[in-house]
């Protein structure tokens, strides 16, 4: 027999359940064509879905002008904010809260004096959304990098809502070596966290662990990576018929996570495919 585990915290989170609703119920008014500021969240087949219903992805401001344009849940810089608004006809802010609060811990931090550091990973569109409210502020992405700073007499320390807490602690580790002062603000969501303990759980367990959500998805790739490292037998698929039958051969406990740009409906497919395949 066959068991099939969804992980007790898996999928969207409340942040991008928020965006969809919002980009939702802008294109059922139908008032003018709607657009998103980069991919609203990072999940392909949820971003093919929305263009489908006629909301399309720009890459600047400048292409919505006149139009509705909801800002991404990963955030914008200020500057674009205010391109936005000064030419769309409508602006929706659908950045994730827990995003806000980064932005607002840099901005404070910085106007304190001290040296501002966002762990996380460089050119993912939150930090770069992040940068710019903390003039001069850096991204550190590793222990090593953390080492290698320059000495600072006080650094102020965010990080990127979907880092590990383990990176967190190794870049803060090395930090209190080169600087005199070092105050974390630790941005980490706790949806980001709970999602990244249950993966771990499920794996220790699992014969085989099937990871849901986009492969540009920050959050989704380190769910994956946790559960490689409990259970070897780990697949990253966007959808359900990406699934191969040869996975499941031989497996009696068989694991579900999802990254948090992941709906409920995408799990039940996949669940209900790998129902059929592994035949429980």
């Amino acid at each position: 027999m066959v068991e099939i585990r969804v992980a007790s915290e898996a999928g969207a989170c409340y942040g991008v359940e928020r965006a969809l609703q919002m980009v939702e119920a802008a294109a059922d008014e139908r008032a003018g064509r709607v657009h998103t500021l980069g991919p609203l969240i990072h999940n392909p087949r949820v971003v093919a879905g929305l263009e489908e219903r006629g909301v399309t992805v720009v890459s600047s401001p400048e292409e919505a002008a006149g139009d509705a344009l909801l800002l991404r849940t990963h955030g914008v810089t200020p500057d674009e904010e205010a391109r936005a608004r000064s030419l769309c006809s409508r602006v929706l802010d659908a950045t994730c809260p827990f995003v806000k609060k980064v932005h607002l811990a840099a901005e404070r931090l910085s106007t304190e004096g001290y040296q501002v550091v966002v762990v996380g990973e460089a050119g993912h569109p939150e930090v770069e959304a992040t940068l710019p409210h903390a003039p001069g502020a850096v991204v550190i992405g590793s222990a090593a990098e953390a080492a290698a700073l320059p000495h600072a007499r006080k650094v102020g320390v965010v990080v990127q809502t979907t880092a590990r807490r383990a990176l967190l602690a190794e870049v803060v580790g090395e930090l209190l070596g080169v600087a005199e002062e070092v105050r974390v603000v630790n941005t980490i969501c706790e949806a980001t966290a709970g999602h990244q303990a249950a993966a771990d759980e499920l794996a220790r367990e699992a014969d085989v662990m099937v990871v849901i959500g986009g492969r540009n998805s920050a959050n989704t790739t380190r769910l994956a990576e946790i559960s490689a490292a409990r259970c070897p037998r780990t697949h990253h698929v966007e959808g359900a018929d990406e699934l191969c039958p040869s996975w499941f051969e031989g497996a009696r406990v068989i694991g579900i996570t999802a990254g948090a740009s992941t709906p409920a409906s995408q799990i039940e497919a996949v669940r209900g495919r790998i129902a059929e395949l592994a035949g429980e």
